[in-house]
């Protein structure tokens, strides 16, 4: 599988973890690995480089990635989607948030072959899929706009942008147990995701 080339990756873990009792999700182990690790060699597969976007970057000075802070502090995931494009070291910026342990490198590609819009986002059983979604430099100044005056759902795009969505007849290829997209929010959702690794 090679490179998108022209594609950077950022994980976003800037979140408290109140409802895991504070213990960092992008920690957690699943398997072998924690999730954050699973990411880094998934995401290794379609971008370069790869950053992570976290207020304290100690808890990650193990994996050898740059971590940057919020430029925006306080304005929850969709901030960190404009620090993740900011950052980039490329037009284009893939990003994830860092409790999702199941992301799936091949369709990761099919997301980076998409070049011709300005948002790139998965539509699931769910709706869209905001944090699994590639964003060009073109949605930071909208974003930085829904930010200063305090719209901060993330599944609400950017006004006048080109988006592609990647809908579910295409993901099911790709997530045929609908797993993808799950994430690690609560005590419950943890053991579950073990579960689904760890059973025989």
């Amino acid at each position: 599988m090679t490179l998108a080339g022209d594609l950077a990756g950022a994980i976003l873990a800037g979140g408290a973890a109140r409802r895991m009792g504070g213990d960092h999700k992008a920690l957690l182990t699943i398997g072998d690995s924690p999730i954050v690790e699973r990411q880094l060699a998934a995401l290794r597969q379609v971008a370069d480089p790869i950053f992570i976007v976290a207020p304290d970057p100690a808890p990650f000075a193990h994996l050898g990635v740059p971590v940057v802070p919020d430029r925006l502090p306080g304005c929850g995931a969709l901030g960190g989607i404009y620090t993740a494009i900011l950052e980039s070291a490329h037009e284009r910026v893939l990003v994830v948030a860092c409790d999702m342990p199941f992301l799936n490198p091949a369709f990761l590609k099919q997301m980076a072959g998409a070049r011709d819009a300005d948002v790139v986002i998965p539509r699931s059983s769910r709706g869209l899929e905001p944090l699994c979604a590639i964003y060009t430099r073109a949605c930071a100044e909208p974003i930085r706009t829904r930010l200063e005056r305090g719209a901060l759902e993330a599944s609400v795009l950017p006004d006048g942008l080109k988006i592609q969505e990647i809908g579910p007849e295409i993901l099911a290829a790709y997530d045929p147990d609908g797993l993808m997209f799950v994430n690690v929010n609560t005590p419950h959702d943890y053991e579950r995701a073990r579960t689904r690794v760890e059973s025989p």
